[in-house]
């Protein structure tokens, strides 16, 4: 059994208690004045750090929930139990299960599952990237003007410091340029759409290394590119990632403001 099939199977032990909490009133506390947590969060990742230290115990497991202090181990698990916890709340179908397998620095299992929808993306090193077990590829759009684009916004949006700053102004010099612009709220799904197809570009900055652990993978699987906003390969230490179908990824990067 594939590696991302197996994340799959723990992951889905977690659908009927993502559920629960999906459609009912959550108890929300706030690890910042915007940043939500519930009870749902906390609950999901640990199952999910039981059953994962199980079943790969070599592995060292970096969850949102449960990590003090950032680090990235030789080899990884990167858990977001709820990517979305505002969407979750809000009733809002835009939030997922995130698991991204990294060892020595590159991602070699990756799973994305939103229980609501009964949307699974998965993908493992040199085997593709699947949703709901068909094969996924990214957009063959040529044309930054027609691309349509996904984006993210910092917690750290509400001091209206650099990163407000730079949230901006690329939002100003690239949405004339561009189809359109959207702001779903969960990096992980943003990712798995762009892999499907669905938008062409994707780009954040200040994500931390379960947002997009899996994403990666996936977007990679389905013949997209991804590096931080000069070009060079990504690190979870990058400002920025930023993430395309390879053929308008130059063109966007002539026309971004670097972090």
């Amino acid at each position: 059994m594939l590696l991302s099939e197996q994340l799959y199977e723990i992951a889905l032990e977690c659908r009927d208690l993502f559920l629960e909490g999906f459609y009912s009133n959550q108890d929300v506390k706030y690890k910042g004045t915007v940043d939500l947590v519930t009870e749902y969060d906390v609950a999901i990742e640990k199952h999910l750090s039981l059953k994962l230290k199980e079943k790969f115990p070599e592995y060292v497991l970096v969850g949102e929930e449960n990590t003090k202090e950032m680090h990235y181990p030789s080899r990884a698990i990167y858990i977001d139990p709820i990517d979305g916890t505002t969407n979750f709340v809000h009733g809002i179908e835009h939030c997922a299960i995130s698991i991204g397998m990294w060892k020595e620095g590159v991602p070699v299992a990756a799973l994305v599952y939103n229980p609501v929808l009964e949307e699974c993306f998965r993908a493992d090193a040199g085997k593709g990237a699947y949703l709901n077990g068909k094969a996924l590829h990214v957009s063959t759009q040529t044309s930054l003007q027609q691309s349509l684009v996904a984006t993210g916004f910092p917690y750290t949006k509400v001091q209206r410091g650099k990163d407000y700053e730079w949230v901006l102004k690329n939002i100003s010099n690239l949405l004339p340029i561009t189809r359109d612009i959207r702001r779903l709220g969960s990096a992980s799904l943003d990712m798995c759409y762009l892999a499907q197809g669905k938008f062409d570009v994707y780009y954040e900055c200040n994500l931390k290394p379960w947002d997009v652990a899996a994403g990666i993978l996936i977007v990679q699987e389905a013949g997209g590119k991804i590096t931080n906003g000069y070009a060079k390969p990504y690190m979870f230490s990058d400002n920025v990632l930023v993430a395309t179908n390879t053929l308008v990824h130059n063109e966007l990067l002539e026309n971004f403001v670097q972090y």
